[in-house]
This record gives C-alpha cells, sequence and structure tokens, in this order.
C-alpha cells in the first residue's frame, strides 16, 4: 500500500513539474502557441454550436408533438378541386354525391375500428367577438369533450362542457388566454357573457396560454388557440352553422355549377366567399386518436378505405399522421447535423495536425535543452510528460476558448436566424474532453520522440 502510494505521488510530482513547465515553454512563444490552437477553437466552436442547433431541433420536434398530440391522425377535407381537361362532346361524366365529412363519419370510424380511442370533430367560423363596445375579428370552434384533451390544451380556470349543455346546445364557451386579455381585461370570465356573430354565450372555461409563433402555426397546420372561443359542436351546428342542411338556394346554386372550381381564381374575400359556398363538408377537420403508436399507420389506411365506400369513392377528404411527419422531419434534421458535425470534426483534425506539426518543430528547435535535461538527470518519463504537457495546454486552451465562442455562436443563430438552440451542459463536456483528448492524440508523437532523443548527440547538435 505504501509503495503505490508512493508511487502515485511520484507520477503526480512529474505531471506538476511537466505542467509548470510547460506553461513556461509556451510563454516564450506565446503568438505560437495561440496560432497552433486556433484549429481546435473552431473546431470545438462548431462542434458546441452543431450541437446546439440538434438539441434545440430536437426539442422542438418533441412540443410540436404535444401541440398536434401523440398517436392522432388527422382528417381534413378537400373542398376545391383542381381544374382538368375538358371531356369531348357527349362524354359528361356524371358527378358522383359524396356527403363531405360528417358527425357520422367520426362516429362510425370510433364505433367500427377497434384499435381507434375515440374521435373528435371541429367546425371553424371566422367572426366577431364583441363585449363592452370592443370588437375584433375571431374564430369560433365548434368542438366537443374530446377535442381538448386530444390537442392537449388544458384549461387555466372553470370546466369543461356538461353532458346537458352539449346535449341541448346550449350558447356556452370557452375562450382562450388571448380572448379573456382582450375582452376581460381585469375581470373574471367565468359566468359573464361575450357576444360572437349574432349570439350572446356564457364564458364556462379559460384555456391556459399556449404560445405559438405564426411559422410554426402554419408549418403545422394548427390554429393559436389563445384567440379562439370554444362552443359545443352541437351548439355550433345548431346556432351558427350547419353545412349538412340542404336549402333551396343550395339546390338552385349547385344546378347552375358546372362542378369546376379553379384553383386560384378570385381573391381576398370574394374568394373565401366562393369557396365557403362550394364547401358541403359539415366537419372541417377530424382528430383520431389511436390506442397503439404502432399500429397508426395501419389504422390510417383502413380510415382511407372506410371513408372511400362512404364518399362513393369521391376523394374529398386528406388523411395526415402528423407524428410520422415529425418523425421524418426529425430524421431529416438529425442527417443534416451529423453531416455538419462531421465537417466540424474535420477542424479538430486539423488543429491535431498543426499540434503535432509545432511540437515535432519544437524539438529541433530545443534539443540542446533535452539533452542538457537528460544529462542533469531527467528521465524519459519525465521528457515525455513536459512534451505532452504542452501539447494538451495548447488543445486546452483552444478548446476553452472553443466553448466560449460556441456558446456565443448558439446565442447568435438563435437570435438572428430565430432557430432554437439548447447549449447542454453535456455538449460543453463533451468539448472540453474532445480538446484534451486531441492534445494527448496528437502529442504523444512528438512527446515520445522527444524523451527517445539520445543524450550525448543533443548535446553536440549544432
Amino acid at each position: 500500500m505504501t509503495s503505490r502510494r508512493q508511487q502515485w505521488r511520484a507520477l503526480l510530482d512529474i505531471s506538476t513539474f511537466a505542467f509548470r513547465s510547460g506553461i513556461e515553454a509556451l510563454s516564450h512563444n506565446a503568438l505560437r502557441a495561440a496560432l497552433t490552437s486556433l484549429g481546435i477553437l473552431f473546431g470545438v466552436a462548431s462542434v458546441i454550436a452543431m450541437l446546439a442547433i440538434g438539441r434545440g431541433a430536437e426539442q422542438e420536434i418533441l412540443q410540436q408533438m404535444r401541440l398536434l398530440g401523440s398517436n392522432n391522425i388527422v382528417i381534413t377535407p378537400i373542398v376545391e378541386q383542381k381544374e382538368e381537361a375538358a371531356q369531348q362532346a357527349g362524354e359528361k361524366q356524371p358527378r358522383k354525391f359524396s356527403p363531405g365529412l360528417t358527425v357520422h363519419d367520426a362516429a362510425s370510424i370510433a364505433r367500427i375500428i377497434p384499435e381507434v380511442e375515440t374521435t373528435t370533430g371541429e367546425i371553424v367560423l371566422n367572426t366577431l367577438l364583441t363585449r363592452q363596445g370592443r370588437r375584433r375579428s375571431g374564430k369560433v370552434v365548434g368542438v366537443d369533450t374530446a377535442y381538448l384533451r386530444l390537442l392537449n390544451l388544458s384549461l387555466a380556470a372553470g370546466h369543461l362542457f356538461s353532458a346537458s349543455q352539449i346535449a341541448n346546445g346550449r350558447p356556452v364557451a370557452i375562450i382562450g388566454a388571448g380572448v379573456k386579455a382582450r375582452f376581460f381585461t381585469g375581470d373574471d370570465p367565468i359566468g359573464r357573457t361575450i357576444k360572437v356573430g349574432d349570439s350572446w354565450l356564457t364564458v364556462v372555461g379559460v384555456l391556459a396560454d399556449r404560445t405559438l409563433s405564426e411559422a410554426t402555426a402554419q408549418r403545422l397546420g394548427i390554429r393559436d388557440a389563445n384567440l379562439d372561443v370554444y362552443i359545443p359542436l352541437s351548439t355550433m351546428l345548431l346556432r351558427y352553422r350547419d353545412r349538412a342542411r340542404v336549402s333551396a338556394q343550395d339546390i338552385e346554386r349547385a344546378a347552375r355549377d358546372d362542378g369546376v372550381v379553379v384553383v386560384g381564381s378570385g381573391s381576398g374575400e370574394d374568394a373565401d366567399k366562393l369557396a365557403e359556398q362550394r364547401n358541403y363538408h359539415q366537419l372541417d377537420r377530424i382528430v383520431v386518436r389511436v390506442r397503439d403508436a404502432e399500429s397508426v399507420s395501419a389504422v390510417a389506411g383502413v380510415i382511407r378505405r372506410m371513408l372511400d365506400r362512404r364518399h362513393n369513392n369521391v376523394v374529398d377528404f386528406e388523411i395526415a399522421v402528423p407524428e410520422e411527419l415529425l418523425r421524418q422531419e426529425q430524421r431529416t434534421r438529425s442527417i443534416f447535423n451529423l453531416v455538419l458535425g462531421a465537417i466540424a470534426s474535420i477542424s479538430l483534425v486539423v488543429g491535431g495536425i498543426g499540434i503535432m506539426n509545432i511540437m515535432l518543430a519544437s524539438i529541433l528547435e530545443r534539443i540542446r535543452e533535452i539533452g542538457v535535461r537528460r544529462a542533469l538527470g531527467a528521465t524519459q518519463r519525465e521528457i515525455l510528460a513536459q512534451f505532452l504537457a504542452e501539447a494538451v495546454l495548447i488543445s486546452l486552451a483552444g478548446g476553452l476558448a472553443g466553448i466560449v465562442l460556441g456558446v456565443a455562436i448558439s446565442v447568435a443563430i438563435e437570435q438572428l436566424a430565430d432557430i432554437k438552440t439548447i447549449v447542454s451542459g453535456a455538449s460543453v463536456f463533451v468539448a472540453f474532453g474532445v480538446s484534451i483528448s486531441v492534445g494527448l492524440v496528437f502529442g504523444i508523437i512528438p512527446a515520445w520522440r522527444a524523451a527517445r532523443q539520445d543524450p550525448v548527440v543533443c548535446l553536440r547538435y549544432e
């Protein structure tokens, strides 16, 4: 035990002396050492920046998955059809009837497919919100009780719609945090009324604030829930809009319609009104929750075949699996980050080669110093430790400066390019370890060559 302790103490003394000697030697050639460490500096900075971008992208993907809900399948209607080539005279094809997406579709999916946990429908209407002389445009959304759970929307105050309110189509609403801030400043909205369109609704709940950028909302196809007013689906169909009801005007307009909608025709409000007139779907979206994540793709195929039969093979709907799209995006970003990380690692290799080159040149410059130290009793281990310490110090200095630069680059990317970055302690630790490892790997050969020098030849070297 005593001999082992003495060995460790001797090794510690050699290491301490070697690092002191290395610091002294590098201080005499500070500019050369600084230039040598630039390769390590930029390599470490690049690695930290890439890891920060990758971690930020991963966190963003997870956040988007929470926004869209896990194991969800989204069914949306196709309102406008693309213009097709004109048929020859006498070859006019009869148009097949399709009821569009309806509440019966949502109910049938939940009832027939065993792997489906639940379904929820959604109807969105652009309208005006009014209270105490304040007015602004907004959206009223008809939903059922499962909608908020499937889309991960939580309540900050109040309660969900009751069974009797849903069954009777009562004029009640759950408002977003933005609606509360604009129309109920300083007031408790629970139990108070707000005019939505032509109807007065009683507020029974307030959603928790959920910040969502416009770019993210457009890319994911979701709305900013903070500015929405949610009402029971039965209330929407009873008091606002039900496209499944066919009026005399609808029949007359359909008789005049040739069935072709040119995408892009019209502009602004007229185009929106035309699209609304052409829209025969009762629901604007159906969200399906699958019990098992592994069954999502299979269930999506079953739903497609089922709706094809219900809609008489009219392709007037789209089915999307948000989780698969986000997973694909995550794989693409991971590959991109791996490529950038590989490119960044080249800087570390180049920096390591620079350290090896400078250390080999330093041996020739200090060969007489090596001979004098060996003549005074320095062992090969001590010479090896001295030159290896110098290489590690050069690499370590570049690594520490690279960590600072990498953090600064990550912050700049997030501020200027609007790309989320997260610098974790693990990435800093990895960069620190990489910088030391580069010094050890690329410094061992020069240090070993210095230790193997013949002291007699070194003293005679001119």
